[in-house]
């Protein structure tokens, strides 16, 4: 386990309600680092200081999703009681947990994609390894994990089709993120890659292994 006791500076969040038993609060309007960063400890400190009628925090890429019972408060005491936690974020310790994932690189796109960036594929996989990644968030499908980001040498939009099926474990590739599967699914992502590793299991508690903002790090197999 790592983690840092340095303070933290975040974007200023915007708070809005979301029908009659939901608040939503926003740290950017675009997928970036620091707004990734302050969902993540924003959905941690609601973790470890709930907020009373509060019956479900989701975290998402730049944002955090309060659901609340309307009969057992009133949203005007949500927030208040939000922005103490806002207000403290920055001082909050973030614990995160280090993984590797051993990757074969051998999917159907890895030698398009590094021709793309003109890179040979060998030289494609090192960039891909060289930096760890953090999970942004997890979620779409059950156990399916978002990793980044990437610098900008790696940005690279989706497909323009869809498969209509790829098998769980699949490693996937696209918007400056890398991302697992841990479902067989559809997919408009590039395919770079297949993992044993698998982020979800129904009959554990959490059901799925990795949490956002632990440091994932991919390491090519041979």
């Amino acid at each position: 386990m790592t983690g840092s006791s340095d303070p933290q500076t975040f974007p200023t969040p915007t708070i809005m309600p979301l029908g009659d038993s939901g608040l939503l609060v926003r740290f950017g309007n675009t997928l970036n680092d620091a707004a990734n960063r302050a969902a993540i400890a924003l959905a941690r400190a609601l973790e470890r200081d709930p907020i009373a009628g509060v019956v479900e925090v989701v975290p998402n890429l730049v944002s955090v999703l309060l659901r609340y019972d309307p009969l057992a408060a009133a949203p005007a005491t949500i927030a208040g009681e939000l922005r103490l936690r806002l207000f403290a974020l920055g001082n909050a310790t973030q614990p995160a947990q280090s993984w590797t994932i051993p990757t074969r690189f051998d999917g159907p796109d890895i030698d398009e994609v590094a021709a793309l960036f003109g890179m040979t594929t060998a030289d494609f996989v090192a960039a891909h390894n060289a930096q760890p990644l953090r999970v942004l968030v997890t979620g779409f499908a059950p156990g399916f994990v978002y990793c980044g980001l990437h610098g900008d040498g790696l940005m690279l939009p989706r497909r323009t089709s869809v498969r209509p099926a790829v098998p769980a474990g699949s490693v996937l590739f696209a918007a400056g993120q890398t991302a697992i599967t841990a479902t067989d699914m559809p997919t408009g992502w590039h395919v770079i890659g297949h993992t044993d590793f698998r982020n979800f299991d129904a009959a554990s508690e959490p059901p799925t292994r990795l949490q956002p903002g632990d440091s994932v790090t991919f390491e090519a197999e041979t």
